[in-house]
């Protein structure tokens, strides 16, 4: 990233020298601080044509024609939470301030989509037996299934990997040895690859048990292992560090159609007739954020499914958010979903 600090200018500077430093930094913004050095406005090439436009000479104070109220990031965010706030709001450049509005960094959209390194670890779960996709499973885990030329959690493992993630965890427990050979150490995909194995299944939850939980630092993503997806990682990360919370989860909208007419009553006197209404409901799409004290509160040998893990951390008001999942998704259950992600997959990554 450039320098940032050469870029600060004073409220009282003239438009001509607010010009200069436009030029001369590159940075394509201009950042007005007062003598604390609390962010007080920006100029960006916009501004400078604006002012232009409106016939202003070159000696005006750059304190009339700056933006008063730009958008600003806090000490506290991460790059994907910058990364998704820029682009919401269209934005280049995005200052950095601390608790009292003093100007501490900046971050350029070009700088942010190099593809940072995300340190969040990525704890991806493949010990399930798929007894739905028998005989397919009986010599391969689900996990291994191939969709297209990949198994299917190579696909979610470059998914993660694409979006700069390099700490991984697998849970095995189902012919782990055939993981286990694929993947490695993780060093063909440039990243950092350990194994929890479960010597009896301990549900879908129980694995956090067995993470070692001083190595669990930051909010934790947990994927099942036989998911097809191309949800935006980042913008979920962003998503759980605006809104707080020991966890979120990633839900998907299911319709279901009531098939005959409902009748609405008052005791035994009908009121209305409702054909064949919709209901919608959220389901869990099997991806979480969780905080490092979440994880750290399983201890090794508990056997707890998800579900119940998060209504536990409901019951103690601990804060669990739903993240409307909108890309697409696909749960590998079935034979037919087996099927259907063959057909889906080439059309899924043609952008990528």
């Amino acid at each position: 990233m450039k320098k940032w600090e050469s870029a600060l200018v004073s409220p009282d500077v003239s438009l001509g020298e607010a010009i200069k430093v436009l030029d001369r930094e590159a940075l394509r913004i201009a950042l007005v601080v007062d003598r604390q050095r609390r962010l007080i406005g920006t100029v960006t090439d916009g501004d400078v044509r604006r002012a232009l436009l409106n016939n202003n000479n070159l000696d005006i104070k750059v304190s009339s024609i700056m933006c008063r109220q730009p958008q600003v990031a806090h000490r506290d965010w991460s790059k994907a939470r910058m990364l998704t706030w820029m682009e919401q709001h269209e934005l280049l450049q995005l200052p950095i301030v601390d608790d009292d509005q003093k100007l501490i960094g900046l971050e350029t959209l070009h700088g942010l989509l190099q593809r940072p390194r995300q340190d969040n670890p990525v704890f991806l779960m493949a010990g399930g037996f798929g007894k739905r996709l028998r005989p397919l499973t009986n010599t391969c885990p689900k996990p291994m299934l191939r969709v297209g030329d990949k198994p299917i959690l190579e696909l979610i493992l470059e998914g993660f990997v694409n979006a700069g993630f390099h700490r991984f965890y697998i849970s095995t427990h189902y012919m782990p040895e055939q993981i286990r050979e694929h993947f490695g150490d993780g060093s063909q995909w440039n990243v950092h690859i350990q194994y929890v194995h479960e010597e009896t299944p301990l549900g879908t939850g129980g694995a956090l048990g067995l993470l070692p939980h001083d190595e669990i630092d930051q909010s934790l993503f947990m994927m099942n292992g036989d998911l097809l997806t191309n949800l935006n990682y980042l913008a979920l990360l962003a998503f759980h560090e605006e809104h707080g919370g020991s966890a979120t989860m990633c839900v998907r909208e299911f319709e279901y159609q009531v098939p005959y007419g409902v009748i609405e009553a008052d005791g035994y006197r009908a009121k209305a007739i409702v054909e064949k209404p919709v209901h919608t409901y959220n389901v869990n799409a099997g991806i979480y954020l969780l905080s490092p004290e979440l994880v750290k509160r399983i201890s090794s040998g508990t056997r707890i499914d998800m579900p119940t893990l998060l209504e536990q951390e409901m019951v103690e008001g601990h804060g669990v958010n739903l993240y409307p999942l909108k890309e697409y998704w696909l749960d590998i259950g079935q034979m037919d979903d087996f099927q259907r992600a063959q057909s889906d997959i080439n059309e899924m990554f043609h952008d990528q």
